[in-house]
């Protein structure tokens, strides 16, 4: 068997296989509330295998509530790159800019999102708006700070040749600058993507509102434990795929 084989499937699938053993030993013996594996697949099979049935707001399956999540990340996400990005040049570029605003995005880059979320929910009186603020505002800071930390680790060589040749400020930035940091501003994104993944799993429990979240409280509420493993498996899976989806967009900027 391949070297390769072997390291990215075989062990993996072991893993995997541990970690259902455990499960199912600690089912039977430490926890008996906790569904075993088996009985959690009875249960929850037709949120898999009929992903997009609809029975009411809530009891719908895991492909429809994963695509209104996944809705409200694009949004968040998107929003918190328009606003992130130019920041965190500003902040790489301009000494006075950072010397203002640095301290601002140290303070407000530890809040919870759960102490954004009811700000957001008196601005705009409803959940879906809210939860896209939310996602933006805690979302953006990774890019903030990779991009500065990108613009300022610019070897100053390549803007003494900018100067030799009397670039434009503009030029400069299109032609030296945003190459240079690129490979930062995309590391910046992934984790911003990740964050944001979190951030609606949170705010759609606290709101109720239809998406893996807001499945996971309500079945919490109905005491249904093998709803809440799917929906636990569900955004670990989910999560586990934009990472690497953005993961091999980052790999392609930085070979390029």
């Amino acid at each position: 068997m391949p070297i390769d084989t072997y390291q990215k499937v075989i062990l993996p699938l072991l893993g995997a296989a541990g970690v259902l053993v455990v499960w199912a030993i600690v089912s039977a013996t430490l926890a008996p509330d906790l569904p075993s594996p088996l009985r959690t697949w009875q249960e929850s099979r037709r949120y898999i295998l009929d992903p997009f049935f609809k029975d009411g707001e809530m009891n719908q399956g895991m492909g429809r509530l994963a695509f209104y999540s996944l809705v409200r990340v694009g949004k968040g996400f998107a929003l918190a790159l328009a606003i992130g990005t130019p920041i965190g040049f500003l902040l790489g570029l301009s000494r006075r800019f950072h010397q203002s605003f640095d301290p601002i995005v140290q303070f407000m880059r530890p809040i919870s999102p759960l102490a954004w979320l009811p700000l957001g929910l008196v601005i705009f009186q409803k959940s879906e708006p809210a939860a896209i603020f939310t996602i933006a505002l805690c979302a953006m800071w990774p890019t903030v700070i990779n991009t500065a930390v990108g613009v300022r680790s610019i070897s100053q060589d390549y803007l003494n040749v900018g100067r030799v040749l009397k670039l434009s400020r503009t030029t400069t930035l299109r032609r030296i600058v945003i190459p240079a940091t690129l490979p930062y501003v995309f590391t910046g994104y992934r984790l911003s993507l990740g964050l944001a993944w979190l951030v609606i799993v949170a705010s759609e429990m606290l709101t109720g509102t239809p998406g893996v979240g807001g499945f996971l409280w309500q079945e919490y509420n109905s005491l249904v434990y093998s709803h809440i493993i799917l929906s636990v498996l569900t955004i670990g899976a989910i999560g586990f795929v934009l990472d690497r989806l953005m993961g091999l967009v980052e790999a392609r900027v930085r070979i390029s």
